[in-house]
Parts: structure tokens; sequence; C-alpha cells
């Protein structure tokens, strides 16, 4: 395998983690009564996208491959309450 499709195969196995990182840091911040997180905007993106990166090398893990939807509805569920407690007053 070359370096470069060993990097494309590292970018679609973390490329939902980061997406969803990335929606989940930005959507929050574009509605205004929205409160305000308790992480600073780089703490928030390394916590999420790093929580991410973890759930899906775990379902590669337990599985023995990639895209499992079992592994992605993890991924909803610890990045989806991670955000929410970030975001809670």
């Amino acid at each position: 395998m070359t370096f470069f499709g060993f990097l494309g195969h590292l970018l679609g196995l973390f490329l939902p983690a980061v997406g969803m990182a990335v929606v989940l840091m930005l959507v929050p911040r574009l509605w205004p009564k929205t409160a305000k997180g308790r992480w600073t905007l780089k703490t928030e993106a390394l916590t999420l996208m790093g929580s991410g990166s973890l759930v899906l090398l775990t379902g590669l893990v337990i599985f023995g491959r990639d895209g499992k939807m079992l592994t992605y509805a993890a991924l909803v569920v610890v990045l989806g309450t991670l955000a929410w407690w970030n975001r809670r007053r």
C-alpha cells in the first residue's frame, strides 16, 4: 500500500468523527439564545474529535472491520451526550 493509499484509509476511518464533531461545535453557535458551553472552542474540538476517534477505533477492534452501523450509532450517542453535557446550564 502506498503512503497516499494509507492516508486515504485513515481519512475514511476518522472523517465521520471529525465531521460530526464540527457540526456539534458550530451549529449551536448559530442560535443566539443557546447556552454558552463550559469549554473553549479548541477544548471542545479536541474532546469531541478525540472521543469520536476512540469510538471508531473501538468499533474497529471489536468488530474487526470499519463501517458497522452499531459503531456509528455509538458515535452518535457518545458525541451527542458530550455536546449536551457541555451545553447544559
